[in-house]
């Protein structure tokens, strides 16, 4: 079967959560009490009156195609978002919608990565970023962010990375999956290094609305007229708006990115969904009152996990500053057994801990980061204690 596949498919790695995954769902089956760390979306519905939105589409017959780049209507919303929050002017014309977020970011590879650019990504990385740049010939350039800097990288680490080869960096603030938050200055002084070196940015923040405490998000393309002609911004409703099934998301770009981006989505997907589309219409013009609500929620869970992990030996957890997830550190604990079966990864340490105490977590090695494993808040904060009191007997368990 390998010989019948494309060369290009081939490059896309097996997922290193997928049995796990599947195991836990399994077990959930079968009625085992399984908690999982591992959602990877907002655990509230989509509010009311964005779901009127849809329902009153249907009922008008807003069931056809749309221009491909979406609704003007909703381009037109968007561009005021992006005055809004991040005082950024695009014209309608440099928006383009799709079909998720990452729809987006598949966008905006394929219309600026060559065979053989290299693309810098921080680590831990979105396991998707890799895989992307992989498939269409680009060359991975993994940064690994320090931990004692929060999980962010400097300027001087990105400028050591840049070669003649590269392309592109892709940037991810509030960051999936270490909740890492670039603050304006630093997010200036990365933008300073990609000037310098005239390399172009993907910005996805589409978490941006999800941060706690005093850090704020800064969007890349507001740090220079230059950086702005050069960044694609990704964003979307998804985590935001609690819309993650949805499938919008949308990318500002400079008007002749954008208007690639729009042809080639014109023959992949002609439209996303015009449902869908009515939908964040209604989102992007709803009070914000539903997402600081959201926000309150999920800032009580992280300070409730942070505290619980606190109290667990062996282990430490980065503080995440947005998003919805934590990078609970477990490397000091490898080289230990637990009833024979020796934990050297971070794979084995989540199959030995779903099959020991029935709680699933994302291994780090997906996102580039071995000594980790990934917990998401996105579950009742009764679920967390639970699981994090789980964890604790798991590890005493080990020798």
């Amino acid at each position: 079967m390998s010989q019948i596949l494309s060369k290009r498919i081939r490059t896309i790695s097996p997922s290193l959560t997928l049995s796990i995954s599947a195991k836990a769902k399994e077990m959930k089956r079968a009625g085992e009490d399984v908690i999982s760390f591992s959602v990877g979306e907002p655990d509230f519905n989509t509010p009311e009156p964005i779901i009127g939105a849809a329902k009153d589409a249907l009922d008008a017959g807003q069931t056809k195609y749309t221009p491909s780049a979406g609704t003007l209507e909703l381009r037109r919303a968007i561009s005021c978002k992006f005055l809004r929050d991040n005082g950024l002017s695009y014209a309608p014309e440099e928006i383009v919608v799709s079909n998720g977020a990452k729809h987006s970011i598949f966008n905006a590879c394929y219309a600026l990565v060559d065979e053989g650019d290299e693309v810098i990504i921080p680590s831990p990385y979105w396991l998707t970023y890799p895989e992307v740049v992989k498939t269409l010939g680009g060359v991975p350039v993994i940064v690994g962010a320090r931990k004692e800097n929060g999980f962010k990288i400097t300027p001087a680490e990105l400028k050591t990375a840049i070669t003649p080869r590269t392309k592109l960096f892709i940037f991810n603030s509030p960051c999936n999956p270490t909740g890492a938050v670039y603050d304006e200055g630093e997010v200036r002084a990365l933008a300073a290094v990609c000037e310098e070196a005239g390399i172009w940015t993907i910005s996805d923040e589409i978490y941006e609305k999800l941060v706690y405490g005093a850090k704020k998000p800064f969007s890349f393309a507001a740090s220079s007229t230059w950086a702005r002609e050069h960044t694609v911004t990704v964003n979307g409703v998804s985590k935001t708006y609690a819309m993650t099934g949805w499938r919008i998301g949308y990318l500002a770009a400079p008007r002749e990115v954008a208007h690639a981006i729009d042809s080639f989505q014109s023959h992949t997907t002609s439209n996303p969904n015009s449902i869908a589309q009515c939908a964040a219409l209604a989102a992007l013009s709803s009070p914000a009152s539903s997402v600081g609500e959201m926000v309150a929620v999920f800032s009580k869970r992280r300070e409730s996990m942070l505290h619980a992990i606190s109290a667990l030996e062996g282990v430490y957890c980065i503080v995440p500053d947005g998003a919805f997830y934590a990078m609970l550190v477990v490397g000091g604990v490898y080289g230990r057994g637990y009833h024979g079966r020796k934990i050297e990864s971070s794979v084995a340490f989540a199959e030995a801990l779903l099959e020991a105490e029935k709680v699933a977590v994302v291994p780090g090695a997906a996102f580039g980061a071995d000594d980790c494993v990934r917990l998401s808040y996105s579950l009742s904060e009764e679920e967390i204690l639970r699981g994090i009191s789980r964890i604790g007997a798991f590890l005493r368990e080990l020798r």
